[in-house]
């Protein structure tokens, strides 16, 4: 059963409470950024809404089309979701995909910027420092559903995984890497990373730099975690997020690159 909190027929489940911990965090960081640029940080709590739902339908969507390989072994494939709607709209069964998180966020960001006559940019890198600490804190959502764990450890931080959640193949193995906690970690570098380059070079940045960098960072830890990781997403016998992290990366680093060798336009 997963954890949560029982109100009348309503189970209030951690992960989603945790999820939305993060969303309010970031948003909050957001402000602050705003703020400091002298705009009104109402417009991050005024868009939370379309961020919230728009990274949530991109995360879902992700999930159904890259299903990890433990889902797939038991008939849950991208064609069982497309013949099976309510499933597919079910979140709190099989999970989210951070990539579609971004992709979906990112398109209403762009659709909001677009309704109010703002700049894309601008605001993407507002929020890309609260983004990385969204995903520090969503993580924790994986630990209490005893998931996203990597291969077995016997480190002294190794975590003990409930046999109920371990692969069928690993049913003896009980401590495993905990790669929630490195991503969370991670994520929270990131963030500092990013909030220190926009004040320290602040000036000589582009519109779009700051959120460049973050797809850069990210991708590229999320590329070697990905090694550690048992349950991935095959597609064609290719772990997927590992390719497409790759090529997030390196796409966002020639862009960044190309950048600096001619004068920007403001979007």
């Amino acid at each position: 059963m997963t954890p949560g909190i029982q109100i009348g027929p309503f189970t209030l489940h951690f992960y989603g409470l945790i999820i939305l911990a993060g969303a309010i965090a970031a948003t909050a960081l957001a402000a602050r950024e705003a703020k400091r640029r002298n705009i009104d940080p109402e417009y991050t709590w005024d868009m939370l809404p379309w961020l919230l739902i728009g990274g949530i339908i991109g995360a879902r969507i992700w999930h159904i089309l890259t299903p990890p390989a433990s889902m797939v072994k038991m008939g849950i494939t991208t064609s069982y979701y497309l013949t099976h709607p309510l499933d597919a709209l079910a979140v709190w069964k099989g999970g989210l995909g951070i990539p579609g998180a971004v992709i979906g966020g990112a398109l209403a960001l762009y659709l909001y910027t677009r309704k109010r006559k703002m700049s894309f940019l601008l605001w993407a890198d507002m929020i890309a420092p609260g983004l990385a600490l969204a995903q520090a804190i969503g993580r924790w959502g994986n630990f209490v559903n005893q998931e996203v764990y990597g291969s077995p450890s016997n480190l002294p931080w190794a975590i003990f995984i409930d046999e109920v959640h371990r692969l069928p193949e690993f049913k003896d193995v009980a401590y495993y890497h905990p790669l929630f906690l490195y991503e969370s970690l991670y994520n929270l570098l990131l963030m500092g990373v990013l909030l220190w380059v926009n004040r320290r070079f602040g000036n000589r940045l582009a519109n779009g730099d700051i959120f460049l960098i973050y797809l850069v960072g990210y991708p590229v830890a999320r590329f070697f975690l990905e090694f550690l990781r048992l349950d991935i997403s095959p597609v064609a016998g290719l772990n997927i997020n590992q390719l497409i992290m790759a090529a997030i990366a390196l796409t966002s680093l020639a862009i960044l690159i190309l950048r600096r060798r001619k004068p920007q336009q403001q979007a």
